[in-house]
């Protein structure tokens, strides 16, 4: 029985990708939900929590509820700057401390 290095990958790439989106509080706070949320930003059936209604297809320009313009990016590309709320994100806390491997 051979290895296939392709399948493997594949699977070890979504399991990886399980675990990091598993880290989200949704606390909406990345997505502007503490000052000028994007426009699509729902409030989910848990309170406090949030959601994209359109998660699959969200990089690229985008609005806020009050008009402005801006580009929704992969959040490993802002985890270095400030945004209102910011200490409310699982990531950027990561940043700080290791995370367990078994979350």
């Amino acid at each position: 029985m051979g290895i296939n290095r392709e399948a493997d990958y594949s699977e070890y790439m979504s399991r990886q990708e399980a675990l990091w989106e598993g880290r989200c509080r949704r606390c909406g706070a990345c997505c502007g939900g503490f000052d000028d949320p994007c426009e699509h930003l729902r409030p989910g059936n848990t309170s406090g929590q949030y959601y994209c209604d359109i998660y699959e297809m969200r990089f690229g320009l985008r609005r806020t509820v009050s008009g402005k313009e801006f580009n929704c990016v992969p959040l490993r590309s802002i985890l270095h700057k400030h945004w209102v709320s910011d200490y409310l994100c699982a990531y950027k806390e990561g940043l700080t401390r290791t995370w367990p491997e078994n979350i």
